[in-house]
């Protein structure tokens, strides 16, 4: 997912009701899981994304 990262990618989980969400940070280190949420339009919502950029920045600032 460009607009939160570079090492930022989206996992599509698609269960019986719903299609999942999981969005993390894969680098070196272990993976670091940024939100998961039940998606319900096409578009993410801006305020996930940026709950996501700053998460991945504080995780970067470890």
């Amino acid at each position: 997912m460009p607009g939160i990262g570079k090492a930022c990618h989206e996992l599509r989980v698609q269960a019986e009701s719903r299609t999942w969400r999981i969005v993390c940070h894969i680098g070196a280190d272990p993976i670091a899981i940024l939100e998961v949420f039940a998606k319900t339009t096409q578009q993410t919502p801006q305020s996930l994304v940026k709950i996501c950029k700053a998460r991945s920045q504080k995780y970067l600032a470890i």
